[in-house]
This record gives C-alpha cells, structure tokens and sequence, in this order.
C-alpha cells in the first residue's frame, strides 16, 4: 500500500517512462514506414490466431536446440505471465484494501499465487541460464560468426552481448525483486502452501521485526514495478522488443504462394526509378520489421550452407547489421531523411551476396517469422538491374536464356533426348488431346543425367498409359535462374512468355521432373496471370503406383540401400517429402535417412543461380558437403528428385573416393521395366 505522495511519484515516472518509449514506438514504426510495400492485414482475424498460437506454442523456436528452447518457451510463458502479474502488484499498490479482497477470491487466488510463484522461478532460472550461455561460453558455434563476415563496427565490438546483458539484468531484477518482495510478504503472513518457493526463500528474513518486512516489501515493489518504467525508453531499441515485433511479424507479413515465392516487380511502370534494394527505404517494409524482429539467435546460420561451408555469408549478421545501421541513424530516418548507406558492403559483403543458393533454410527455421533470404535477393535486383554488377559467368546463362530459351546457350532441339526410345513421345501437336503435360524443363535437352531421368519417366507413364505430351522446341526455361540471379526483367520474359505458351495448350495437369519448375510454374506463374496444377514426378509416380497402374514392389537386391536428398524446392518450398519416400518404399528400397531430411534438407549447393556461377570461396563446397552426410549413412544408393542435385551431387562423388551411385528415383521404379 502506498502512501499518496508515492503514488504521485510513481505516476509521475509512469508518464515520463511512458511518453518516451512512446517516442521510442513511434519513431520506430516510422522507420518501417520508409519502407516499400505495405504490412497485411487483410484476414485480421486469421493471422491474430496464427501469430498467438506461434507466440504461446514457442513451435518456430522449438525446431531445433531442444533444451535452450524449452527453456526459452518456459522464460516466454513466464514473461507473459507477468502482464497479469504487474497489473495485480499495481493494484495492490494503488487500491486500499485490494490485497484483501484478493485473499477472498479462493480457489482463483490459490492459483494466481502457485503460477506466479513458480513462473518467478523459471523465469530466474531461464535467464540465469542464457546469461551463461551468452556471455561464458564465448566458444560456441552458433554465438559466433566466420572471420570473413561483415560485421557493424559495435557487432564486431560486443554490442550484441552488452544488448543481451541489459536485457538480462532488467528481467532479473524485474522478476527477482517481485519474488523476492514475495518471500517476504510470506515472512510477514507465515508460510504459503500456494508459494512454495517464496516460503522457502522467506527463510532469509527471519531475523527481521515486522517494521522491517514492511519497508523491505515496499522497497522490493519499488524495484520491481520501478525496474518497468526505468528500461522502458530503452525497450524500442533493444533486442527485448522482439517480445511484440515478432508476433507483429507473423500477423503482418505478406501471404506467399510457397515460402520462397517473390512478389515480382512492376516493370511495366515508367514513373518507378528504383528497381530491387539499393538502400535501406527500398526493402519492404515487413523486411525492415525483420530487423526490429530479430532476438539475434544466429538459429538461420546454423542452417545456411553457404555459412556452413565458411562463406562470408551469415543470414543472421545480415539481419544484426541492420538493426545496428538503424539505430546508427535512428533519428534522420524517423524523420524521413534517405539512407546514404548502400545496404550492399553495409549488410553482407559482395561475396556473400552471390553465396546464397536461395534455399529457403533461414526462412524456415527462424522462430520470429525473418526473411533474410528476400533481402539478399532483393539487393541482387538492385545489383543486376541498376548497376549492371553480377558475377561475369552469369552473363552467358543470361544470354542464354534469352537468345536460345535455355542457360546452357545451346541451340539444339530440346526433345533429341527422346531419340531411341522404344516408343514414340508425342508432341502437343501431335496429341493435342493429351492427359498430362510433361515440362521437361533445360536440364533434360542438354544434360546426359538429366535425360537418364526424362526417360525413365517416360517409360513409366508409357508402360501405366498415361495420355501424356510433352512441347518439345516451344517450351523454354522458367526463368528460374534469372529470378534468383536478379535479373528480373529478363525473368518477367521468360514467364510471360511461358504463360502464353501454357494458355494456348491449356494443359489439364503438368508433370515436372525439376522442382525449380515445380515452384516457378506452381506458385509464381500465377502472379503473371498462369495458374496451373503442376506435379513434381514423384508424385505421379506414387499415383499411378497407388492406383494400381505400375507394380507396386520391385526386385530391389541393385537399390537395397537408399538414403534420399530432399531437394530445397521441392521438400522445403513446396511440400513434397512423403511421395518420394513412399516410391522408395513401393520399389522396395531400404531407407536410410541422413540427419537433414524432409524439410530440414541440406542444400545440394545449386541454387540461387549457384550452378551458373563458381561458387563463392569458403571452407569447402556445399555439394561435397551434403554428398558426405550422405555417405556418412552407409548407403549404397543416394537417390535424388532433381536434376540440379542430381548433377552436384554427381561431381561431388567424382571428386570423393568413392560413395553411394547417385540415382533419380524415376531410375529405380522404371528398371524393372
């Protein structure tokens, strides 16, 4: 209970405490205004219920780390706990008499005091834990970043410790005062069957009279409720902020087709000088939430295989650079002046630009909703179409594409690979009642690998007499390559022009063997007005095998021993992990499965136009080291749905000594026949 000329204090502080972190809000909300695009909330309703259910299940954090997130999750439950909590002690403080109604309210107040008493003590704990895990233990992998990552200046000198000690010690002294004050309100009113922790700590105040406990208890309501509005101007720019931000990310951010689809750009509109992220304004605005986002976990390095394999580049130091360049001029931005900082060299270095193999990983696995992966291809907009500046080898897939309709700038016709097949594959003209569109995609027309699997499928379908037709010299590249590259006019092309094609044939259903193509024709196509339904070959294969149409077992003595790749594009972005499994299973395959499976698949180190390019310098390449979890297994046979890994993986086992046959699993089922 307070006397009047505390309440006036601690009204006063409250304002003072409140208007500034108000600013704080404002000022910040502002800055995410300077961004392009607009926050979501259309289906209000709906993405409230997602973001709370994310934000009480803690279910993003708790994929990986199992014992620092359920720690973590018991820390949030605590924390949220406290709401209640604080607004109960300020009652207490404010309203005469309210303790003791409360002592009336039973069964409802026996509960509130177990909770709160034992919340207090795992949020201690919790903290205590990630205190010594932050700050004692300096030699940890994921608290650490490469020696080639660029860092801010205050990054690389501790500002992100020195965040998460304040941070630390606010929620300590928050918590333990209030506990603390407990254990003696206990030694006041005598042990609390309903308190057991804070009767175990009211031992320390036996020596003390009852005028002591009094301003004991005061001091400690003081230090708790005060400790509140002391760190709240603080609060907008501290790491602490991820506590509203992140599930304001989930209830705010744009509703993708698949995970890694992009918004494309408006090239079409002459008024627009700015195309992709040259500066900081020029990012979306639900990617500069990302910065304010961010609890600085570094979870998304530990899943990057550029990262993995040392390259400069860190999706984690990119999101931690920004929240620093922000606050560097925190002011100038609130107020509406431009970024005179490129967010290239600034966010990521030129080398860890071109490292990232647009996997998705990061994306996935982070427990606030963060995309790194959007900024990083965004900036290679800026990159490719502003400036001209991109790796030299990606000009001739460019050209490629948009000269032959294909990156391996060859001009020969793209159905030779059905040459000496036992059977003839039509063409659209000549079927043009067909059942089943196969897009054969440009790896199938110019890599030998990659006709081994085209053929394979095509037996297939012939042998379970699936009316099926493929375009043969009409079809051309999604563009898939240019996309991620940055070159979006030239993907704007190339899917423009697929669309059309895909209209005039209007296809029923279409059957991919890349699930590049899978995602570009499935769920970015629609944005240039094709909307198809697009199956990866795995899935045609388990439906006919399903339906009675192939056999559903095979003599597998050659494939007894199969560990399966999950390619990114088709397990992470789109979905697909059992078909391809349930085919293994059907050939009667024994499956071995790596540690990084399904949609925590380790990339094979193609993509993001990676295949098209040398791939950045590091410790070791992507591809070899996904080719030796692989082999690690003991498999005979490492199976794959994607000519991209198919090739990588491939090379990966020229350059081992030796290690499992690499296989399409189109190859496995169709051997038989």
């Amino acid at each position: 209970m307070l006397t009047d000329i505390e309440r006036m204090t601690f009204l006063l502080l409250a304002l003072f405490s409140l208007g500034a972190s108000y600013a704080g809000f404002n000022e910040m909300f502002l800055i995410i205004g300077r961004g392009q695009g607009q926050l979501e909330f259309n289906g209000i309703a709906r993405r409230a219920f997602t973001a709370l259910g994310v934000y009480l299940t803690q279910r993003t954090t708790l994929k990986t780390r199992p014992m620092t997130s359920i720690i973590h999750w018991g820390v949030v439950l605590g924390f949220t706990w406290y709401f209640l909590v604080n607004a109960v002690d300020l009652l207490i403080g404010f309203a005469p008499g309210f303790e003791r109604q409360l002592r009336t309210a039973g069964v409802a107040y026996d509960v509130f005091r177990l909770l709160s008493d034992v919340f207090s003590v795992v949020v201690l704990l919790g903290i205590v834990y990630f205190l010594l895990r932050r700050l004692l233990l300096p030699s940890r992998a994921d608290l650490q970043f490469n020696d080639n990552v660029v860092l801010h200046p205050r990054v690389a000198a501790g500002a992100v410790k020195l965040d998460s000690l304040i941070v630390a010690a606010f929620i300590l002294l928050h918590v333990g005062a209030r506990f603390m004050g407990e254990s003696v309100a206990v030694a006041q009113a005598g042990y609390d069957d309903f308190m057991p922790f804070a009767s175990a700590a009211s031992a320390i105040w036996t020596s003390l009279n009852v005028d002591a406990l009094a301003v004991l208890r005061h001091v400690f309501w003081w230090i708790a409720l005060g400790g509140i509005l002391l760190f709240l101007p603080y609060f907008p720019q501290s790491k602490h902020a991820h506590l509203f931000m992140a599930p304001l990310n989930f209830l705010t951010r744009p509703q993708r087709t698949s995970l890694g689809a992009l918004t494309p750009l408006d090239l079409e509109d002459d008024t627009i000088e700015q195309f992709g992220a040259g500066r900081l304004e020029d990012l979306h605005k639900t990617h500069i939430l990302d910065g304010f986002a961010c609890i600085m976990c570094n979870r998304c390095q530990d899943v990057c295989p550029a990262y993995l394999t040392g390259k400069a580049l860190s999706p984690a130091a990119l999101e931690v650079n920004k929240r620093f360049h922000i606050k560097d001029h925190w002011q100038a931005l609130a107020a509406g002046a431009e970024s005179d900082w490129p967010l290239a060299n600034n966010l990521l270095s030129e080398s860890a630009l071109w490292a990232c193999t647009a996997c998705g990983a990061c994306i996935d696995i982070c427990p606030v909703g963060n995309e790194p992966m959007f900024d990083i291809l965004d900036i290679r907009r800026d990159a490719v179409l502003m400036q001209s500046a991109f790796p030299s080898e990606l000009q001739g897939a460019f050209n490629g594409m948009e000269r032959q309709g294909n990156p391996w700038q060859i001009a020969e016709r793209r159905s030779a690979w059905t040459d000496g097949l036992d059977f003839p594959v039509p063409a659209v003209a000549e079927n043009p009642d067909f059942d089943l569109l196969y897009w054969t995609g440009c790896a199938v027309s110019y890599d030998p690998l990659a006709q081994r699997t085209a053929q394979a499928l095509v037996k297939l379908m012939h042998a379970a007499g699936v009316n099926f037709a493929i375009l043969g010299d009409d079809e051309r590249c999604t563009g898939d390559v240019a996309r991620r590259a940055g070159n979006e006019y030239l993907y704007f092309e190339m899917a423009t022009a697929n669309v059309e094609t895909l209209d005039t044939v209007k296809p029923k259903r279409i059957v991919v063997t890349c699930p590049h193509c899978l995602h570009n024709i499935g769920k970015e196509y629609g944005a240039f007005g094709g909307n198809y339904e697009v199956v990866h070959h795995s899935e045609l294969i388990a439906d006919l095998i399903a339906q009675g149409k192939l056999p559903e077992s095979a003599n597998a003595s050659r494939w007894s021993n199969v560990t399966f790749h999950d390619p990114c594009y088709l397990a992470r972005h789109n979905g697909v992990a059992e078909a391809p499994r349930s085919v293994l299973h059907a050939a009667g395959t024994s499956l071995v499965e790596m540690p990084r499976n399904r949609e925590n698949s380790f990339c094979c180190g193609a993509g993001g136009a990676q295949f098209w390019k040398e791939e950045e310098p590091g410790d070791g390449k992507v591809s070899l080291a996904r080719f030796n979890e692989a082999a690690d297994t003991g498999a005979e046979t490492l199976a794959v749905g994607c000519p991209f890994c198919m090739r990588m993986l491939e090379d990966a086992r020229n350059e081992s000594d030796g290690g499992p046959q690499v296989v399409d699993i189109a190859e496995i089922i169709a051997e038989r026949l």
